[in-house]
């Protein structure tokens, strides 16, 4: 089958995503500078999480790109990616409310979330791989194994690090976004071809 409708719904969750967690932004109450900044750790998880969606969506769109066929388990491995991704709004509120930062298990969890999504990303690709062989255009595409296997070993560092000192933990976040925001231009290239 062709793509178009794992294309689709997936858009459509991670635009669902992204809007819960816009509506979990409390306006404050009060109207001065110090109420604004009052719900500036609240911007600044949403920040961090609408970055790390961003990324998977434009991965993901990427991979769709040249994807042609898709089968049941490349629909349930894409399904497991979006459980994953469903869940960063919750984290992403947990640490924000009532300065959570501070707090180990809401950053550690966070943190367990997105290893998840990777994890979930890395099984999508590997499916996808396998169902389209080694010698298709999505075997060259998911090859960056150094940037998935450094994200990967940051985020393992960085749930126990979340219980010495948070703010290790969401440098970790941080670094691993950055990495992704890196742009691949194999895509063009394949595209090109």
């Amino acid at each position: 089958m062709k793509t178009g409708r794992l294309e689709a719904f997936s858009d459509g969750v991670l635009a669902i995503v992204i809007t819960i967690m816009v509506l979990e932004i409390k306006a404050p109450e009060d109207t001065t500078f110090e109420g604004l900044l009052s719900v500036a750790p609240v911007f600044i998880s949403y920040l961090l999480s609408f970055i790390y969606l961003g990324i998977y969506w434009n991965n993901h769109h990427h991979l769709m790109q040249v994807t042609e066929k898709v089968n049941g388990k490349i629909l349930w491995a894409n399904l497991h990616l979006l459980f994953w991704l469903s869940l960063i709004p919750f984290t992403t509120s947990w640490i924000g409310e009532h300065e959570h930062y501070y707090e180990a298990l809401p950053v550690a969890t966070y943190g367990f979330i997105l290893l998840m999504c990777a994890m979930a990303y890395f099984i999508l690709e590997k499916v996808l791989i396998k169902y389209h062989g080694d010698n298709h255009a999505l075997s060259q595409l998911c090859t960056n194994e150094l940037k998935e296997y450094t994200s990967l070993i940051l985020y393992i560092a960085a749930i126990p690090l979340a219980y010495l000192y948070t703010w290790s933990a969401i440098f970790c976040y941080i670094i691993v976004a950055l990495i992704w925001l890196i742009p691949d231009r194999r895509l063009e290239t394949l595209k090109e071809k």
